[in-house]
């Protein structure tokens, strides 16, 4: 199984991106998207795939359908609609990733796991988006292998009712291991990328 490798470069330089970029990495994640449209803009010469991973606000939806070409983080109907409203029609169809919050923690974002199929349908239904699969961030203070295989479970279910979904997205710096053990390919790591921040 291939895994893509998710660079977390928010609140990095770009040129610690360039330098990542130049020793072979390709895919990187962003959580804050006036921020990240700067350093879109400076590296718009280098081939590099935009994650969007952080939480995503209504108002912020048209900076991230014109600059990315991944979200991980559609978690309601309003967000999909506007971003597929908001994609250019001339770039391709806005990969996009089901945020789920299992745990149903208050601070996370995310859909309900019940809410998933529903929200999938509609997805599915937008010709500016193309739905690739589910994304988690398990409760910090559990052991989070239990949540990676009840989301590849999730998936798999969906995936037998006729959604072609091939993506999750599952696993950080200090969990990744785990999460590919459970089906994940694509981790999103930073610290182990980039060091820890000063």
């Amino acid at each position: 199984m291939d895994v893509t490798i998710v660079a977390v470069s928010k609140q990095r330089t770009s040129e610690e991106i360039a330098e990542a970029f130049r020793a072979g990495q390709r895919d990187f994640g962003e959580s804050y998207a006036q921020e990240a449209v700067r350093k879109i803009d400076a590296l718009r010469d280098l081939d590099v795939t935009w994650h969007f991973i952080g939480a995503l606000q209504a108002n912020k939806t048209r900076l991230v359908a014109e600059k990315f070409q991944w979200v991980h983080t559609v978690d309601r109907d309003k967000i999909a609609a506007r971003l597929n409203e908001q994609r250019p029609h001339f770039a391709p169809p806005l990969d996009v990733l089901i945020q789920v919050n299992q745990a149903r923690e208050a601070q996370k974002r995310g859909a309900a796991v019940e809410d998933v199929p529903a929200l999938a349908r509609a997805i599915l239904a937008l010709p500016r988006l193309r739905l690739r699969g589910l994304m988690t961030i398990p409760p910090a203070d559990s052991d989070p292998e239990p949540w990676f295989r009840a989301l590849a479970a999730l998936q798999a279910r969906l995936r037998g009712e006729g959604l072609a979904l091939d993506t999750l997205s599952m696993g950080m710096s200090a969990d990744f291991e785990k999460a590919i053990a459970a089906g994940s390919n694509c981790v999103r790591i930073g610290t182990a990328i980039f060091g820890s921040r000063a």
